[in-house]
This record gives structure tokens, C-alpha cells and sequence, in this order.
């Protein structure tokens, strides 16, 4: 299964939560301080929420989430082919989970898309190193780190 992720910077998390349950019947699959997402069945749809304050309601990064690490090789390969600068991550973790990943970072308005499959859970935002800058998630902002400069 395949389905589009959408990453969004929040204000205040829990009042997010609190609305975005309401909005699609759905409790967060993932809930930790300061992020939570929802795996949404119809419409199919990975929602990811990170608290930043005072930039709520703009977009962190935009995704597509994906069955396996052989999906994630072949969309790679399909989007360098067709001339897309792709950024690989591969065995990183971030967003409370471990990854294989890559990125598009030159979408026509500036942009970025992730393409991922998750490996695993993880007990830390970023992995063994907290420095590591993820989505601005909660030690930094978007503003600060670069939307989806590396991430969920």
C-alpha cells in the first residue's frame, strides 16, 4: 500500500490532536511529546503533526509512504531517471521511527517529498544522535533545520 503523507507544523499539539481526531474518526497511530501522526484508512493517508510553535498552520513537508525498502529502491530509480535530484537516507532514524528513505528537494515552489517505508519503532525522536536535524521537530523549527531535512 501506498499512501501520501502529510506533514504539518502545529502551534499547540494536543489542540491539533483534538481536531484532527474529530475531523477523520481516527485516534493518532503514533503519540509522543510534541509530534503525533495518523495512519488514515479513507482517505488513505499518513497526517504527521510537529509542534513548532509560531509556525502552525504552514507545511513542513509532503511524503509518500511506501509497502518496503524494495519500493523505496524502485521509486528512486524511477524519479533520478526522469531527471529529479533525489537525497538517499537510508537506516536513519527520525520522527519516532526507523527509515529507509529518500528525498526530492526541488519541488517548483520549493518543496520537499519524501518517499519512505518504516523498518521499525524507535524510543527517540532522532535516533542516537538528537543533534541530527528532523522535519523541525521538538528541539528545533522548520525554519531553523529546513523543512524535511530529514525526517518521517
Amino acid at each position: 500500500m501506498y499512501r501520501v503523507q502529510l506533514a504539518l507544523n502545529v502551534n499547540d499539539i494536543d489542540e491539533a490532536v483534538a481536531f484532527y481526531t474529530k475531523l477523520f474518526g481516527a485516534q493518532p497511530a503514533k503519540r509522543r511529546p510534541g509530534y503525533a501522526n495518523f495512519a488514515i484508512a479513507e482517505p488513505p493517508l499518513k497526517l504527521v503533526l510537529l509542534e513548532n510553535p509560531g509556525q502552525g498552520g504552514s507545511l513542513n513537508h509532503l511524503g509518500v509512504e511506501v509497502t518496503d525498502t524494495g519500493a523505496v529502491d524502485a521509486e528512486q530509480t524511477r524519479l533520478a531517471a526522469a531527471g529529479l535530484a533525489v537525497a538517499d537516507e537510508r537506516d536513519t532514524t527520525c520522527c519516532y521511527a526507523k527509515q529507509d528513505k529518500f528525498w526530492i528537494k526541488d519541488g517548483p515552489n520549493g518543496e520537499s517529498w519524501e518517499f519512505y517505508t518504516v523498518l521499525g519503532d524507535s524510543a527517540t525522536f532522532y535516533g542516537q544522535d538528537e543533534s541530527q536535524a528532523c522535519c523541525g521537530g521538538p528541539t528545533g523549527s522548520s525554519a531553523e533545520t529546513g523543512a524535511g531535512a530529514a525526517c518521517c
